[in-house]
């Protein structure tokens, strides 16, 4: 019987601790139960404002639409909860009751609206959910100007939002500075000069009184200093307080100022209840940003799972950030506040440029610094504030112009590998290290594995320093060409042999390249060759190109010999044709073996064997099934709605069509696919370059995924397509990678390094944003048009079936006799591998 995790909160910090949990084996211990207030699963609220310009939810959302089913959570959302109930580990909402064994409160905060008569009226909202901006909308298709209340972070992107939707927007703060909290006056004073250059009027040291109904605008905003401003529509952004109410009904312990008090596990004074995020203080500090909400997440999953020695110990609340396209940096101690603390400072009122570095009393230290207009030296100040490093001779040259004598800036190799390069997601430079000690060569395979410079993005100039610094002294040199002999990428390779027609590697070589070809080109040549003409590989022009296996059209094992595998669409096959491959295999003393993908491998055949076997296989109806090249080999798929109660769709019907159409497609990877025939997804489509799944409208596309050493679970693409769209889309996906992926490329590594990544693929795809989308499904319809069994093509040419003679002399060839030894069963290969003539 598992026991019950209640999540009380379906935002960012709420989504963070149930992904950290299910990385974990002990979640299969737990049931996951998530309830969300809004009617949207957990969205990324750093970027919030991005919803302006794309108007869609699912562009924010943090998890795939079926993340939660997949991995058994029950979410429920517009479920508020009403009350906690700690004795009897009880959770009440609006719609029913839920028992927990452990209550993680991931509540977050709510806006601070400050006690303003009127402030209730239509037209005044606040900026913190995807409602609110709906709300926000709404009201400004008819209004001229908005006001925002509050000089702070979130203020003036609320500002910068309103500008977005067409409207006169102003800022009222009651401080004498915008961002108070980050900046001292000097550096709040040129942020109000930037921002009012770009149309953004500032009131400073403004104390709204009361709102009344205005006479040329919707609203009128009364100061306390009897002055007023009228507007159509205001935007309350002046702080947030922890949502903590249901704790304080509970009679759980609060902080001084408010917030759920949490220990550094995370756990409340109730050992059972957990508090994670804004709603939460520890040791009496409040913490309003994602990143110390993440960190309080994997505390909490660690002290869950048992593993007490990670905990929270406060985090950092710096911040680098454009706000309406200024740039801003706050670091630390940026007021000084530390006994003894003194102060660099440069101020350039020409280009709009105020530093400020705050340093220990004797020097030596970095405690703080503001930046306003420019923060190229953030990255280098932050490293030296969060690693109490010692300060270079003349410290303030780090924050002024470069000059002849200056202090050189901080290089990632004086780092320790201890130093945060990543706060959302806690990745040290260390941990890039082992990124890359475990394969990761690229910057989307460093962001795949650690996450880093996934969340605001803040680091990702520092993600790319580090990680060019240790590709250089792991004295990896980054080159785009393919090889010495062509100066070009795959791509670019590809793109010539497609527009000039060319069908010859020599013809290629001759007019591109140089020298005779190595063992990186050739094959890379011969499919793009084979993706573009798709003609036969042992044609004397591509024979040559191809390596062992696609020159056998056979893998080669370990011990000399070859297998074999006849291609079964979508995993359905005879009874009859599964007597043929019993018979063959028992012939030919073959060592068989169903696959993942739903094949049958046929093992132990010697190369002269290899024609004799697919005589008899493609008599009976089989055909290669392409296991030895860069092409598609499995569409795997369950039973789907022909036997299963709980399918909704024919799967088989619709994996054996993908099969035959796209078999025999070369590509720069071997390529699977998977339909699954509902939500149950017993075909695993979801960890396959493309997954389909049955919906009760259609079908769901998946894209990009793969298993293997580095899993990537693939990203939705497309939802509810009929069949002629579903085979439309799948055509420009694949024939798009095809022509722009580098050689030996997964689709998975191909769209992390896709720039745009997702979006920018739906774009091409789905709204046929470079205009080619028709061309991409000729090409494809050409390789289908074109394909050929290569084996039966092989066997019908005499030429090419003396490649598979042991002895070319001789008419029947003398077979080598490879050691072997049994087991369960079958013959496989002796542990020590002799291989032996037989004298005949």
């Amino acid at each position: 019987m598992k026991k019950q995790l209640v999540v009380v909160g379906s935002g960012m910090v709420g989504q963070h601790f149930v992904e950290q949990l299910l990385a974990h084996p002990e979640a299969q211990d737990w049931q996951i139960t998530v309830l969300g207030e809004e009617r949207h699963a957990a969205y990324d609220r750093v970027h919030l404002s991005e919803y302006f310009e794309r108007g869609r939810a699912e562009d924010l959302l943090m998890a795939d639409a079926d993340f939660y089913a997949i991995n058994g959570v029950d979410l429920h959302l517009g479920e508020p909860v009403t009350a906690l109930l700690p004795d009897e580990h009880k959770v009440l909402t609006t719609q029913g009751e839920y028992c927990y064994d452990r209550l993680v409160l991931a509540t977050g905060s709510y806006p601070f609206v400050p006690p303003i008569e009127g402030r209730d009226q239509p037209d005044c909202f606040v900026y913190r959910t995807l409602d609110d901006l709906d709300a926000i909308r709404a009201s400004a298709t008819k209004a001229r100007s908005g006001v925002v209340v509050g000089g702070g972070l979130l203020g003036l992107e609320a500002a910068n939002a309103l500008q977005k939707l067409g409207l006169k927007a102003e800022v009222v703060e009651f401080a004498p500075r915008l961002m108070p909290v980050q900046l001292d006056a000097e550096a709040g004073a040129l942020l109000r000069r930037k921002i009012e250059a770009l149309g953004v009027q500032v009131h400073t040291e403004k104390a709204t009184s009361r709102i009344i109904t205005g006479e040329q605008q919707r609203l009128r905003m009364c100061f306390s200093d009897d002055t007023w401003l009228e507007t159509d529509l205001i935007v309350f952004s002046a702080g947030i307080r922890p949502q903590d109410q249901l704790a304080r009904e509970a009679g759980l312990q609060l902080g001084e100022r408010g917030g759920i008090t949490v220990n550094d596990h995370c756990c409340t004074s109730d050992a059972a209840i957990y508090a994670i995020g804004e709603c939460a203080v520890w040791q009496d500090r409040h913490f309003g940003l994602v990143a110390p909400g993440y960190s309080m997440a994997r505390a909490a999953v660690a002290d869950l799972v048992g593993q007490a020695s990670v905990k929270f110990q406060g985090a950092d609340m710096s911040t680098k950030l454009k706000l309406l396209g200024v740039d801003v940096g706050s670091i630390g101690d940026a007021h000084a506040t530390t006994p003894g603390a003194l102060s660099y400072r440069y101020q350039n009122e020409i280009d709009g440029i105020y530093s400020k570095m705050v340093v220990s009393e004797d020097g030596r230290r970095l405690l703080g610094a503001i930046l306003v207009g420019d923060n190229a030296c953030y990255d280098t100040l932050l490293q030296y504030a969060l690693n109490d490093m010692e300060l270079p001779e003349h410290p303030e040259s780090l924050m002024l112009p470069a000059t002849e004598g200056a202090a050189p800036g901080l290089s990632v190799d004086a780092l320790p590998d201890t130093a945060s390069i990543c706060s959302c997601h806690n990745v040290t430079k260390g941990d890039i290290q082992e990124a890359m000690n475990d394969g990761a060569v690229t910057l989307a395979d460093v962001k795949a594995v650690t996450k880093a410079a996934t969340g605001c993005g803040g680091c990702s100039a520092m993600l790319k320093n580090v990680l060019d610094s240790e590709l250089e002294k792991r004295g990896v040199v980054v080159d785009r060409s393919i090889c010495e002999h062509f100066a070009f990428t795959r791509q670019e390779l590809f793109h010539l042999v497609q527009v000039e027609g060319i069908r010859t590697f020599e013809a290629l070589l001759h007019k591109h390249g140089k020298g005779g070809g190595c063992e990186v080109c050739k094959p890379a040549v011969a499919s793009i060759l084979a993706s573009c003409w798709n003609e036969h590989v042992l044609e004397p022009a591509h024979v040559a190109l191809q390596d062992t296996n696609d020159t056998f059209m056979a893998n080669m094992q370990k011990n000399g010999t070859y297998s074999v595998v006849p291609r079964i669409p979508g995993g359905e096959i005879t009874p009859d044709m599964l007597l043929v491959i019993g018979q063959v295999g028992k012939k030919y003393n073959l060592y068989t073996k169903i696959t993942g993908g739903q094949r049958i491998d046929l093992f132990g055949a010697t190369l002269d064997e290899l024609p004799l076997i697919w005589e008899e296989l493609i008599a009976a109806g089989f055909e290669t099934g392409h296991a030895y090249g860069k092409s598609l080999r499995t569409v795997k798929s369950c039973v789907g709605n022909t036997w299963c109660r709980y399918g909704v769709q024919d799967s088989v019907s619709m994996a054996i069509y993908l099969e035959n159409r796209y078999k025999g497609l070369r590509s720069p990877h071997k390529i699977k696919m998977a339909v699954s025939g509902c939500t149950r997804e017993c075909a695993e489509a979801q960890s396959k370059d493309i997954g389909v799944i049955a919906t009760e409208k259609g079908w769901n596309l998946f894209v990009c995924g793969n298993g293997g050493m580095r899993p990537r679970h693939a990203d939705l693409f497309a939802t509810d397509l009929n069949d002629e769209q579903l085979v439309q889309t799948i055509d420009r996906v694949l024939m798009f990678y095809v022509r722009t992926a580098d050689r030996l490329q997964r689709t998975s590594v191909w769209l992390e390094n896709l720039h745009g990544g997702l979006a920018y693929l739906k774009e091409v795809v789905q709204e046929d944003s470079l205009g080619i989308g028709a061309e991409l499904e000729t090409q494809m319809q050409q390789v289908v048009d074109t394909y050929q069994c290569e084996w039966k093509t092989a066997l019908n040419d005499p030429q090419k079936r003396k490649r598979f003679r042991s002895y070319v002399n001789a008419d029947e060839p003398r077979r080598a006799r490879i050691q072997m030894i049994e087991e369960r069963g079958q013959r496989i290969p002796a542990r020590e591998v002799v291989v032996e003539e037989e004298v005949s």
